[in-house]
């Protein structure tokens, strides 16, 4: 069965002992719907399922957070208003409780957003379960609002996370 770069990348990042199996039970999902190249969207599909719990017998998924922040706003901002939004579960990190763990900070990799896919990527072995876009894409007035913030959006979405938009604004 045929596999993109991407995808077969992807599962270069699955543990060695259990590789060849995840990458039968992908293409067996694949067969499965009828698709003959198996891409990041199957990949993603398949791991769903291949890792889904029963929600009675198992905890709630604890929140794994990344910020994806602005390339050229990076270069003035430490980054202070998104972490302090977190730790203090303030704005658009409301929504989480005392269990929710930021694990990634990174910008986007300069207009077009050409990085976002690949750190993505870099996270999901870690349970990545949302990104937020900081609220410096979305702002207009002392920067500039992103001009890739709906492509960027629907990067992460079908990596098969959820995003939000804001930290601290």
């Amino acid at each position: 069965m045929r596999w993109t770069k991407e995808a077969l990348e992807y599962m270069n990042n699955v543990p060695f002992f259990v590789r060849e199996k995840a990458k039968k039970k992908v293409e067996e999902w694949a067969r499965q719907k009828g698709v003959e190249e198996i891409t990041m969207n199957e990949v993603m599909e398949a791991r769903g399922k291949m890792t889904a719990r029963d929600v009675r017998d198992s905890k709630p998924q604890k929140p794994k957070i990344a910020v994806v922040r602005c390339d050229i706003v990076s270069e003035v901002c430490p980054g202070i208003g998104c972490f302090n939004s977190f730790n203090k579960r303030e704005q658009q990190f409301a929504r989480y409780g005392p269990e929710a763990e930021m694990i990634g900070f990174f910008t986007c990799g300069g207009c077009s957003g050409r990085r976002v896919s690949r750190l993505i990527e870099k996270l999901l072995p870690y349970e990545l379960t949302h990104v937020h876009l900081s609220s410096c894409m979305l702002l207009e007035g002392d920067y500039p609002k992103c001009p890739f913030k709906e492509q960027i959006k629907k990067t992460i979405l079908a990596k098969g996370v959820e995003v939000i938009e804001g930290t601290h604004h």
